[in-house]
């Protein structure tokens, strides 16, 4: 080893998902907030990329179990529809506490990016399901 970090490293490394999803959701919060006057732009970001985070660890294996316990149809859309769900009901919950100004466009960019990757993720999981049973 020559103590480079490959691609594929950085990829599977739980570190480097969450620090990306705080930067790029936690600047989208500012963004989406800064009509407002600081500190709320700020609070929002750091309330956002720090949910972002969290999220990213959880939202994995929350598809995985999701689609594991349940069968058909139902292994391919409950577990995205949980997690948007979910994500929704979180971030709104913590944004309305935390005082975010602009709650709906705050979450509006981490809920669709949810909402993609856990359609993508729990698709390929009912594929490959579907393979090794035929």
């Amino acid at each position: 080893m020559d103590g480079k970090l490959s691609v594929k490293a950085l990829a599977q490394n739980a570190f480097v998902h969450v620090a990306v999803a705080f930067l790029a959701m936690g600047g989208w919060a500012v963004f989406a907030n800064r009509a407002h006057p600081l500190p709320e732009p700020l609070v929002a970001g750091l309330v956002q990329g720090a949910l972002s985070g969290a999220i990213t660890l959880a939202l994995k294996r929350m598809i995985e179990a999701l689609a594991a316990r349940l069968s058909g149809l139902a292994a391919l859309l409950a577990p995205p529809a949980a997690a948007v769900l979910l994500s929704i009901a979180v971030l709104t919950t913590i944004h309305a506490l935390a005082g975010t100004p602009e709650i709906a466009t705050t979450i509006a960019l981490p809920t669709s990016v949810t909402a993609l990757y856990s359609a993508l993720y729990a698709a390929a999981l009912f594929r490959a399901r579907k393979v090794s049973h035929d």
